[in-house]
């Protein structure tokens, strides 16, 4: 057997599944079916978006049952099987080439969206809100979106915004409020990416103890790095005895 395919036991259904599949290994979802064939998830990541049309990618990788559609938040879908083999039933070869190209470029219609780059990513040490609970709505609201980009990414997509991102959906669609005289409070607040206002500690790696030390204590997490990105290392949200006992090395911390 592959490394690509398990047997997997679905202990949250009624029914058992006992095939060869493949093993979505998605650190930002809660995968409740680990199949090739079906999907089920149930944090918002239906909020991520095909690279080209959706009618296109319908066209490419067209849905096994048509009545039932494709994957989708909180149901379980098959996943189009073209998506990952040639092959005209399962079980099948998963194809790495083929399942690359769906990524890049039909995620949603794919059920992929979990292992695209915006949604792989560690969630910071100890969050101020619960990441697995975080909604849709969340994820668009003005009142929540920076706070997701800082302390829950992957959530929301935010893996490769640095921690930053725009409050305000629509900043970008007319610059000139990022020197508008009368508008500089406002783009401070909610237009932060667009308009450049990101704090700097989200854009580069921080230092956090000014005392000189020839040497730090280990990082006891592996996602140190993506933790400071996100701005762990300066967020005083968090002890500094909590960023030492996590992450020393990466922050620098005597």
């Amino acid at each position: 057997m592959s490394k690509d395919t398990v047997p997997s036991i679905n202990r949250n259904a009624k029914h058992i599944i006992l095939t060869s599949q493949l093993f979505l290994s998605c650190t930002s979802c809660t995968i409740l079916k680990l199949s090739i064939e079906t999907f089920h998830q149930r944090i918002p990541k239906s909020s991520c978006s095909n690279v080209i049309s959706d009618s296109s990618c319908a066209t490419l990788y067209p849905a096994p049952v048509v009545a039932d559609g494709y994957p989708a938040q909180n149901m379980d879908q098959k996943r189009p099987l073209a998506f990952y083999t040639t092959a005209t039933a399962t079980p099948a070869a998963i194809v790495q080439d083929m399942k690359k190209a769906a990524m890049d470029n039909c995620p949603r219609t794919c059920g992929l969206c979990c292992q695209t780059s915006a949604y792989s990513c560690a969630n910071v040490a100890f969050p101020r809100l619960n990441c697995a609970t975080i909604t849709s709505s969340q994820c668009l609201s003005a009142a929540w979106r920076t706070i997701i980009a800082t302390d829950c990414p992957s959530a929301c997509g935010f893996c490769n915004s640095g921690g930053c991102v725009d409050a305000v959906m629509d900043c970008a669609n007319d610059r000139s409020i990022c020197t508008g005289v009368g508008m500089q409070d406002f783009v401070n607040t909610y237009c932060q990416r667009t308009c450049n206002r990101c704090a700097s500690s989200t854009t580069r790696s921080p230092v956090i103890s000014s005392a000189t030390c020839t040497s730090y204590i280990a990082d006891s997490s592996t996602n140190c790095r993506n933790w400071s990105t996100n701005g762990f290392c300066t967020n005083t949200f968090y002890t500094l005895a909590q960023r030492r006992s996590y992450c020393a090395t990466t922050c620098r911390i005597c």
